[in-house]
């Protein structure tokens, strides 16, 4: 078709001839001299450096989250801080503060003083013996008063607020435990990652001396310990952590670097950049269920005396912002996949962007009847049209890297408003090649005088 040909089109033809020809642009590339050139060592490469990269990828989300809980103290905050509300860490935290309190409460002195006060009064010796008698209901009475008193101060925001801000002053020595150098509130002991109590006990203590129970003013300081994680193996998994807080801004990049050459020792790029995607995808995916068994296996190791419910919720919430990351990551590579499959030569791919140009073909012939003028911001957006695109796409991965803690919902927004942003170059793609409307030939009717003829001759001035 000769170059007169081409002007002679509206924008929208003018797209589908390009597509027509990067078709059979693709299929002649694809042609056995191209074939003749194929190596297997070459594919071979590209293969192992992106499944490499998608183990680096796996990798990649659990040393961000393990640098984040172990130097972001408010990401710690934000990720211990519910469990305060939480009814089974609750109901944890009542039990072991009772029996801590129980455990500083002589009843035997107690009944002996209730014994001797009968005494002074001339109780008979009948009463005075059904009185020594009185351990055990005196002790189940004692029990249902402090558990009531624990459970009102652990239910209450007061325990809310010394549970964050204990935790908040307790980050540092945190950062000690997994490390193996611990001390301060919270530590490890037998294999135990654990918090102290003792400011409950000890508001606990406050509140029932407050109710008229004189004998807990001498309960002395209890410091009794909140287990958080407990292991056998917490010493590997300590050196662990430590490897991933090391390599934590690292291996992220690494990653990605992996998988570029992945792609670009590749002879398909197109085709190794959708497989890089869907194996990153598929390591999440991997690593999403890897954590929901771990989570079964961690609970059936817990030593005894340990609340599996409330262990239960800690681990829940410890892994929240993992679960987070994951999820961001397999939305990051399915729509790199999905993208990658759409910018490709296959007849759905073409179909599609065929459908989604003519539409905004459409639309702006619908607004440029209406009166709408691109001029010089069309030809700007015709001519660099190619670069526009790559900017945006820069700017959302700029966006998605640089962006703190990602989430699903991040990244799911920053794809419709890449996709929005896609739709508006197309949209303000105008060479200005077309006539306004009642000029040179444009709305042209039968018996008007002004036809096709006219038009191409306009044109070819």
């Amino acid at each position: 078709m000769s170059a007169s040909g081409d002007e002679q089109l509206s924008a929208t033809e003018r797209g589908e001839l390009a597509e027509l020809r990067q078709r059979v642009h693709a299929l002649e590339s694809s042609g056995p001299s191209r074939a003749a050139r194929h190596h297997p060592l070459r594919s071979l490469g590209s293969v192992v450096l992106i499944l490499l990269a998608a183990l680096l990828a796996m990798l990649s989300v659990v040393a961000v989250w393990a640098n984040s809980i172990v130097q972001d103290t408010d990401r710690y905050v934000d990720t211990v801080g519910p469990l305060a509300s939480d009814p089974d860490v609750q109901k944890a935290a009542t039990n072991r503060i009772t029996a801590a309190v129980l455990a500083q409460i002589d009843v035997e002195a107690l009944v002996k003083q209730l014994t001797d006060a009968a005494s002074a009064k001339g109780v008979p010796p009948k009463t005075a013996k059904l009185i020594n008698n009185l351990d055990g209901p005196i002790e189940s009475g004692l029990k249902q008063l402090v558990s009531g008193t624990v459970e009102r101060v652990v239910t209450s925001s007061a325990f809310e607020t010394v549970w964050v801000n204990g935790n908040r002053r307790a980050h540092a020595a945190l950062d000690k435990a997994l490390t193996g150098q611990a001390d301060g509130t919270v530590k490890v002991e037998n294999n135990q990652v654990v918090v102290d109590l003792g400011p409950i006990v000890a508001k606990v203590k406050d509140q029932l001396v407050a109710a008229g129970f004189s004998a807990a003013a001498k309960i002395p300081a209890v410091h009794t310990n909140f287990v958080v994680f407990a292991s056998k193996d917490v010493g590997k998994i300590r050196s662990y952590v430590r490897v991933l807080q090391l390599l934590g801004g690292w291996l992220p990049l690494i990653a990605l670097l992996v998988a570029a050459a992945g792609v670009y020792v590749a002879f398909n790029r197109r085709h190794a950049l959708i497989g890089a995607a869907l194996a990153v995808f598929a390591a999440m995916l991997v690593l999403g269920i890897g954590l929901t068994v771990f989570r079964d296996v961690y609970l059936n190791h817990l030593p005894a005396g340990v609340s599996q419910s409330a262990a239960g919720s800690v681990y829940d919430a410890l892994i929240k912002f993992l679960r987070a990351g994951i999820r961001a990551l397999a939305a990051v590579a399915l729509f790199t996949a999905i993208g990658a499959f759409l910018a490709g030569p296959s007849r759905i791919a073409v179909v599609t962007r065929t459908g989604c140009r003519r539409s905004i073909g459409a639309l702006r012939d619908v607004t440029t009847s209406a009166g709408l003028r691109l001029g010089a911001v069309g030809r700007f957006v015709h001519r660099f049209k190619r670069w526009i695109g790559v900017a945006i796409l820069v700017v959302a991965a700029i966006v998605l890297f640089t962006w703190t803690y990602p989430t699903m919902a991040v990244v799911v927004w920053t794809a419709v408003i890449t996709l929005v942003a896609l739709a508006i170059r197309e949209f303000l793609d105008d060479d200005g090649s077309t006539p306004p409307p009642g000029e040179d030939g444009a709305d042209f009717k039968p018996g008007s005088g002004a036809g096709p003829g006219k038009a191409a001759g306009a044109a070819a001035h």
